[in-house]
């Protein structure tokens, strides 16, 4: 069997019962190591799993997943994931190669960003699609993401952004964006944008929230205009950023909650029950 178990966000003890007394059951452990990180290493884990775990990369579970599911036909072997298995797709592929290689599996779910979010104050079914914002370069400057929170927010969606990483250089320390260093990204866009004449779909007076360690005893949750946010200090990674769209009174009210001075002055009533920014 092919146990497939999400760790939660926060540390060690986040697993759940069911998912601890899985992994305590099987012969080999892998700990994928890209997508995310928790706020404790793996020796913590190991020490309270009572399990040694194996690092499992990129490399190990795009290109080399025959090596995590040797003899799982016989003999159970745990993959954990921080926060819930299916956060990313490449945990797909790694479910679709155990059915062709006539694996069984089971998956053990947890909470993940894409739902604990709702701390925030934002209702859930209000979200559209999520996006990635990555590390620009001196030659690479993707704005895809931005157009995409455009449109969100034309379809009065608020947007979860996924802030980018850099673990591959196993020279250099990795780097996790923080919400200052996207929300300054997102304004050069703005910036550009508008002197080209561009009608604007976010500005620098949108309110949006930023989000780090979520789960964790010491979570941030601010919310404020982008530009307050682009000189924002919320600590240690991991770190994510909300871009609103329409707002119920309830969510502008939990919105108040963690706010920066003067953060929601912009919000204007579209009608009797809904703000924008």
């Amino acid at each position: 069997m092919l146990y497939l178990i999400g760790l939660g966000l926060g540390d060690a003890t986040d697993i759940t019962v069911k998912g601890l007394q899985a992994v305590r059951s099987c012969s080999r452990v892998y700990l994928e190591a890209y997508t995310s990180i928790l706020t404790v290493g793996k020796e913590a884990l190991e020490e309270y799993y009572g399990k040694q775990l194996i690092l499992a990369d990129r490399d190990m579970v795009e290109q080399g997943a025959d090596e995590i599911l040797k003899d799982a036909d016989v003999t159970d072997v745990a993959f954990l994931v921080v926060g819930d298995p299916f956060g990313a797709t490449t945990h797909s592929d790694l479910v679709l190669r155990a059915v062709n290689a006539g694996i069984p599996y089971k998956v053990i779910h947890n909470a993940s960003i894409m739902n604990a979010v709702g701390c925030c104050g934002l209702q859930l079914y209000n979200f559209g699609e999520t996006v990635s914002v990555v590390f620009w370069t001196e030659t690479w400057k993707p704005e895809s993401f931005y157009d995409k929170i455009c449109k969100n927010r034309a379809a009065g969606l608020h947007t979860l952004c996924l802030l980018g990483e850099n673990r591959k250089k196993i020279y250099e320390p990795p780097r996790f964006m923080t919400v200052s260093q996207a929300a300054d990204q997102l304004i050069q866009i703005i910036q550009r944008r508008r002197e080209e004449g561009e009608e604007l779909g976010v500005t620098e007076d949108t309110v949006c929230v930023g989000l780090a360690r979520l789960g964790a005893d010491d979570q941030t949750i601010r919310s404020g205009t982008l530009r307050q946010l682009a000189s924002c200090d919320l600590g240690g990674p991991l770190h994510s950023l909300v871009v609103t769209a329409r707002l119920h009174p309830l969510e502008v009210d939990m919105l108040r909650v963690n706010s920066e001075p003067d953060a929601l002055k912009h919000l204007r009533m579209i009608d009797s029950s809904t703000y924008t920014s």
